[in-house]
């Protein structure tokens, strides 16, 4: 800060006196060092102040660009790629139609849109398994999907509220055995530790209140001849039933909307022989033998 100053020795001229009594200062018409330093001090603490401001307005800008690349990107993952531009190098001339047809129009927007939904509600009903989406074929419909085993009856009760029906409870192999709910079997009785056939990786459902966890497979004639298919003998609880020239692991659980039991069964019979067959090859038990009907022959399997 400067002030005036006389003294006698100057003859009364008036001096520029700084009060900070830095030697800069007592030169005349020169500014104040101090006040200048001290202004630029306080500049440069509103441009660190702005500067951090600024920064962080450009790591706010760059996350929000970030991310609208990343979802950009996954949008155009998951759209249909758009279909190929017509070469302009190969000129084709339609083909023409027949006498008395008329060309069928071209596809519209909403065609696509329509097939587009059908495609989308197909792959959340099934997921097509490796082979389809390399291959192009359809999920194999036979009965290798099926989990066919052998097995023991533990015991044998009647239905607690429908008498027309036993619940059994049967090992098939497993840590705990199964219960299974079936109707009578005509005049051939289920005994305890008799041997049967099971269909295991059906959806346990409640029949009657009890719950079901396999299906007991039977044979049945017309006059209501109905009897339980017999494993060959020497088979042990847990034994897999396989059919000849129809490999493949079965499925975990039979889904009911894929129909595949519904589909199958028509195909299951026994024939001439009382052996249990699907489309003419027979139920076997690897090094076991032939799964056969006590009795009945030419008979429906379900």
């Amino acid at each position: 800060m400067w002030t005036t100053s006389s003294t006698p020795a100057t003859g009364g001229v008036l001096w520029l006196v700084c009060e900070c009594e830095c030697a800069s200062c007592w030169r005349r018409s020169d500014p104040c060092v101090c006040s200048v330093l001290q202004a630029s001090v306080r500049d440069q603490k509103k441009l660190l102040v702005e500067n951090g401001k600024l920064k962080k307005d450009i790591e706010q800008l760059r996350t929000e660009l970030q991310d609208k690349q990343r979802r950009r990107t996954a949008k155009a993952l998951l759209s249909p790629a758009p279909p190929p531009p017509p070469s302009s190098s190969a000129h084709t001339s339609p083909v023409p139609s027949p006498a008395g047809e008329t060309p069928a129009p071209p596809p519209s927007s909403r065609d696509h849109r329509e097939r587009r939904g059908m495609r989308r509600r197909g792959e959340r009903k099934g997921r097509p398994t490796c082979d389809s989406l390399f291959l192009g074929a359809e999920p194999r419909v036979d009965v290798s999907r099926l989990d066919l085993r052998v097995g023991r009856i533990l015991s044998v009760r009647r239905h607690p509220v429908a008498e027309v029906m036993t619940v059994q409870q049967v090992e098939v192999g497993e840590v705990a055995p199964r219960t299974v709910v079936s109707k009578p079997v005509g005049e051939t009785p289920l005994e305890e530790g008799g041997l049967v056939v099971l269909l295991c990786n059906v959806k346990a459902r409640k029949v009657r209140g009890v719950v079901s966890q396999a299906r007991l497979l039977c044979c049945s004639a017309p006059g209501d001849c109905r009897e339980p298919l017999a494993p060959p003998p020497g088979s042990s609880p847990g034994d897999r039933i396989t059919v000849l020239n129809y490999p493949g692991e079965p499925d975990r659980v039979l889904q009911a909307r894929d129909r595949i039991w519904e589909l199958l069964q028509p195909d299951l019979q026994v024939d001439s022989r009382g052996v249990a067959n699907y489309n003419g090859h027979g139920f076997e038990v690897r090094g076991k033998g032939l799964c056969r009907a006590p009795s009945l022959t030419n008979a429906v399997i379900g």
